[in-house]
């Protein structure tokens, strides 16, 4: 079993896409039952009195132009905790590392990866939060999650 859990800044855009992106992916190959994928926040911003909120429609939308759906998805914080329970925790970018590391006091098992370093580019998943182009977002994230995906079946 793969546990992975993938992050961003508020949960509420680019995790939450590589969550369901990534689903899809495993659910179209037949082994979701090999997985379990999850995505959370490094931060409190979309979380108010314990409820987060929810995907971002333009997000939500894009996912949906691909099939995609994510409904009753709502932004979770990354706990210290979370590190025993996950194989592998995914950043958007490099802020997304460093707030991992700090909120786990350390990474002893390596566990923390940038998504885009399985990828022949490199670099962080374009934000679409102040770009806007949430479709630019979406072609880093699959071609992530997909190598990804190539590299845990391998």
């Amino acid at each position: 079993m793969h546990k992975i859990m993938f992050v961003c800044h508020g949960n509420i855009c680019r995790s939450p896409m590589a969550e369901f992106i990534f689903k899809d992916m495993v659910s179209k190959a037949e082994i979701s039952d090999e997985f379990e994928i999850s995505s959370s926040a490094t931060s409190t911003e979309e979380i108010w009195n314990g409820i987060g909120n929810p995907v971002y429609p333009p997000a939500k939308r894009e996912l949906e132009k691909h099939g995609i759906k994510c409904d009753g998805k709502r932004a979770v914080q990354l706990k210290k905790n979370d590190y025993e329970n996950y194989d592998l925790f995914i950043g958007m970018d490099s802020a997304n590392i460093r707030n991992m590391t700090r909120i786990f006091d350390g990474d002893p098992k390596n566990k923390i990866r940038k998504l885009m370093n399985y990828t022949a580019s490199g670099g962080d998943v374009a934000d679409p939060w102040y770009s806007d182009r949430f479709d630019i977002a979406y072609k880093d994230i699959y071609d992530g999650c997909k190598a990804l995906l190539e590299k845990l079946i391998k």
